[in-house]
């Protein structure tokens, strides 16, 4: 025995599907679901204001009709976004929650300052003398520093033995990174030089030079890990 649906189910099926897509062309083409909010989570000040010109366009568009993945790529090109999520949340408000990249030096050529990431990105120009607590690494006058680009090659293993005291929980006893040759020092704020030797290993070298100074506190005008099996405080 075949089905076949009555009259009355098929007009009350094609009254759903008109009713459902009334609604939608509701919500999309009327006011009733457009943004008047954008919510920006997670990131700091400068960019806050970077995201927010960024967006101020969304403003008035349907929270049905936007497309979030666009937003979302839109986000990425700013320098100092290292990660970006969007959602709506009717009636009117569309959040954005950044993931913001983390400065771990200031690139100072002549007059003028950048702050870099771990990895040697450059993501933002900053006024000389400002963010005082973050390590100096200085460049050639002639050297092209570019928002958005790479600091010169030969300077990211500083940045990255940066990010790794980090990591290791030691950021904010660094003054600078030193470097001779292919070895790494890092100088602290009160006296003490970290040698790293090789930017190899750089993260569990750091482990181990934080431990010692646990032991020496500020006693030792170096900690030498650059063999990490036998490190030697003096």
């Amino acid at each position: 025995m075949r089905f076949v649906p009555s009259g009355r189910s098929l007009l009350a099926t094609f009254g759903a599907l008109i009713a459902i897509g009334l609604a939608y062309w509701f919500a999309y083409a009327t006011p009733v679901f457009a943004v008047d909010t954008i919510q920006i989570e997670g990131a700091p000040p400068a960019l806050q204001r970077d995201v927010e010109r960024a967006t101020r366009d969304l403003v008035g568009h349907s929270l049905v009709s936007l497309d979030a993945n666009e937003v979302e790529v839109a986000l990425h090109t700013i320098p100092a976004v290292a990660g970006v999520s969007v959602d709506r949340a009717f009636p009117s408000t569309l959040v954005i929650r950044i993931a913001p990249e983390r400065p771990v030096a200031v690139i100072r050529r002549g007059m003028s300052a950048w702050l870099a990431t771990g990895g040697g990105k450059v993501i933002r120009e900053i006024p000389v003398g400002t963010e005082k607590g973050v390590p100096r690494l200085w460049v050639h006058r002639g050297t092209t520093i570019r928002v958005g680009g790479l600091i010169p090659a030969g300077l990211v293993p500083a940045t990255r033995a940066l990010a790794e005291a980090h990591n290791a929980g030691i950021a904010s006893r660094v003054k600078g990174v030193r470097t001779t040759g292919d070895e790494l020092t890092l100088v602290l704020r009160h006296g003490t030089e970290i040698r790293l030797g090789r930017a190899a290993d750089v993260g569990m070298k750091l482990v181990i030079a934080r431990k010692v100074l646990a032991l020496v506190d500020r006693g030792a005008s170096y900690i030498d890990v650059s063999v990490p099996q036998r490190p030697v405080a003096g």
